[in-house]
């Protein structure tokens, strides 16, 4: 019985940590002391910019040597930058039952002027009308005017959107006096109005 003492229980326990301490487990994780036992990356060159392109083109050329690899390499960047610049300009209409909005953009499809029939004031049932939507076309353009931007468009695409009473209104605007500057710049006309096909379940009808 002596052998099961508490004292010595206790003393057992004792010699047996100090003699196997326990594991502590490393603070770092294994994954990253197996990338950072990783070789090293070898420095990749940086990519040439447009402008070195340009220069090492420009210099083989004057030199008569064959960049026909210098031009493959870049052909595909030049080319987003000239289609770009052969885009026109957009003259969006968007007619709804209550409301016209026109905005014209730059050929990056950012606007250069967006305007609504309710910036003009017209109210409620007013900002839907023709005559609304007419002033609206006639004001943008006029902007245009003020903002030297007419001279910039060489190519005006004019998107329709919508069959409000705008549509013709602004149609209109344009084919008369005041759009006489900008009518010859239009080579196409787009109808962009949504269909819709399928989709969610429409709003009942009213009865009366």
């Amino acid at each position: 019985m002596s052998r099961f003492l508490p004292s010595r229980l206790l003393a057992q326990n004792a010699l047996q940590t100090a003699s196997k301490p326990r594991f502590v487990a490393p603070s770092v994780p294994r994954w990253t002391r197996l990338f950072s036992q990783s070789p090293a990356r070898p420095n990749l060159p940086e990519r040439p910019t447009m402008e070195q392109l340009a220069r090492t083109v420009a210099t083989n050329s004057s030199e008569g040597g064959n960049n026909a690899g210098i031009k493959s390499d870049i052909g595909s960047t030049l080319q987003v930058d000239l289609d770009i610049e052969d885009e026109p300009h957009h003259f969006h209409i968007f007619s709804m039952r209550h409301n016209t909005h026109v905005t014209v953009t730059k050929p990056n499809r950012d606007a250069i002027i967006s305007i609504s029939s309710g910036n003009l004031g017209f109210k409620n049932s007013a900002r839907g009308t023709y005559d609304a939507a007419y002033q609206v076309g006639a004001y943008v353009i006029d902007k245009l005017h003020q903002m030297g931007e007419v001279k910039n468009i060489h190519k005006l695409e004019v998107v329709l959107r919508g069959f409000g009473q705008g549509r013709e209104a602004v149609v209109k605007v344009l084919l008369g006096n005041e759009g006489k500057a900008l009518r010859d710049k239009i080579i196409r006309v787009a109808d962009s109005t949504r269909l819709k096909i399928g989709g969610t379940r429409s709003k009942n009808p009213r009865r009366l």
